[in-house]
């Protein structure tokens, strides 16, 4: 089987979210199950690594009625074969998204991802694409390439990270600049607008999401973001597959940037102590009551709105808090202000620190995630790794991740309803379960004994790429 995984960003090369971490990831546990599974992303001017890239060749790409220059670059990294497309004009500038043009650059780099096959020996049997940015390979594949042998068996995947970010644009961008004339026109068309998204989940043969419950909640107009009709019409070709987590990069026996390393076997002392640094760097009292962390953008979607409304209640019961993320600027100044009105019970760090965040998964007691909608989420999973478990408002990943140890044996603590009530009494019942040592201990060796490794949820994919390369 010959998987290309087509993605704007992958791990350790450029990253601005969790698509990264899975393009990084889920190759390279593919690799490992013997599938020639290879990466395709655009050459970034600040790129990681950049000294180490090979290159292999350049052509011209058609972008609506000009041709642009595209330079092919290659690397090996944890088994995986890369390849990187140049343009300078698209790619060479500080950041990867929220430019006036991205419309243009990814339209360039989609119709690239299929003009590369013509320039190296590396026919796919299955194209994996990975939201807006490259939605248009299917719709490019099925227009101007499914005639041509080389071309005429490949399978497209589509996976949605984030519905939420669909790439929309004034359909004048259609023949001008992706170069779809207005016979086919209607293929991105919706609601006005031209949308590279539903182009994808028009023409891709499959249509993934990050966790089977987000599968199921982007088929509801509250999640939809506008295109639950058209997903439904589409349902017989989409599922959902859990992503995982490196184990490797996010193993508490191993890691760097945690002040004393642990296992499952000597978590005890390995967490007192990472939590006793922790609570040392915000200057917390350390009087033997629970730490809850959050690593977070700080935005209404992750639920600091919820959080908001019932922190000073969680510092009234005694527990200490730490937050570390940046975002809208009501939750910075709450957060911050709540700090200086808790001096040695809460902890805020503006802006965003890799270091930081692993050593409060570390140190950390219970980590908490309320979010209004999450995909799937990877921090709750990269918690349960550290031994900290965590309180999730059951939605999307969180959900297909997390059971509630309240009912039962499970790794974390959930509830429903998105209300502050309802996350107070679940932060009430950790704090609770906290002070009985005996019981807690099982429930962070549960935790930490949670697979999520990348490993498990390659299987599925493996499954579903069979499925796709003998639809027809």
């Amino acid at each position: 089987m010959r998987i290309l995984y087509a993605a704007s960003e992958a791990t350790p090369f450029a990253k601005s979210g969790g698509l990264a971490d899975v393009a990084g990831s889920l190759p390279k546990a593919l690799v490992r199950d013997g599938v020639d599974a290879r990466v395709i992303m655009p050459l970034y001017g600040d790129i990681q690594i950049r000294d180490q890239l090979t290159y292999v060749t350049n052509y011209s790409v058609p972008v609506g009625w000009r041709s642009q220059y595209c330079g092919l670059f290659t690397a090996q990294y944890n088994g995986v074969t890369y390849y990187f497309l140049d343009n300078e004009y698209y790619f060479r500038r500080k950041g990867l998204y929220g430019f006036y043009d991205d419309g243009e650059r990814f339209a360039f780099f989609s119709r690239a991802v299929l003009e590369t096959l013509f320039y190296i020996d590396f026919t796919p049997d299955i194209i994996n694409c990975n939201d807006w940015q490259t939605a248009l390979v299917p719709v490019y594949l099925n227009l101007y390439y499914r005639h041509l042998d080389k071309f005429n068996r490949i399978k497209t995947i589509f996976t949605i990270h984030n519905i939420a970010y669909q790439g929309k644009y004034g359909t004048d961008i259609l023949e001008d600049t992706c170069g779809i004339g207005r016979r086919d026109q209607h293929i991105l068309e919706y609601d006005g607008c031209a949308n590279f998204m539903k182009g994808a989940i028009e023409t891709a043969d499959k249509i993934t999401t990050v966790s089977p419950t987000y599968a199921q909640e982007i088929l509801d107009p509250w999640f939809s973001y506008g295109l639950d009709a058209l997903l439904r019409e589409k349902q017989y070709k989409l599922c959902g597959i859990l992503n995982g987590i490196d184990m490797d990069a996010n193993n508490p026996a191993t890691d760097r940037n945690i002040p004393y390393n642990y296992s499952v076997a000597n978590f005890r002392e390995g967490k007192a102590a990472c939590k006793a640094a922790l609570q040392d760097r915000f200057g917390l009292h350390k009087d033997g009551s629970p730490v809850f962390g959050m690593v977070s953008r700080l935005v209404g979607m992750k639920g600091f709105d919820l959080v908001q409304s019932v922190a000073d209640g969680l510092v009234e019961l005694g527990i200490e808090l730490v937050i570390l993320g940046t975002g809208e600027m009501q939750y910075e100044a709450f957060f911050s202000d709540l700090a200086a009105r808790h001096p040695g019970r809460v902890g805020t760090w503006i802006g965003f620190d890799g270091a930081l965040a692993q050593q409060i998964y570390a140190g950390a007691d219970v980590f908490v995630m309320p979010s209004k909608s999450e995909p799937c989420g990877l921090a709750q999973m990269v918690a349960c790794r550290y031994g900290t478990p965590p309180i999730i408002r059951e939605t999307g990943g969180l959900r297909d991740s997390i059971k509630d140890s309240s009912k039962g044996q499970g790794n974390g603590f959930t509830f429903a309803g998105y209300s502050a009530h309802e996350l107070y009494d679940a932060c009430c019942r950790a704090n609770a379960a906290y002070y009985n040592k005996e019981n807690w201990e099982k429930l962070v060796e549960y935790a930490m004994n949670c697979d999520f490794s990348w490993s498990v949820s390659a299987k599925s994919y493996e499954g579903l790429y069979n499925e796709t390369a003998n639809l027809w």
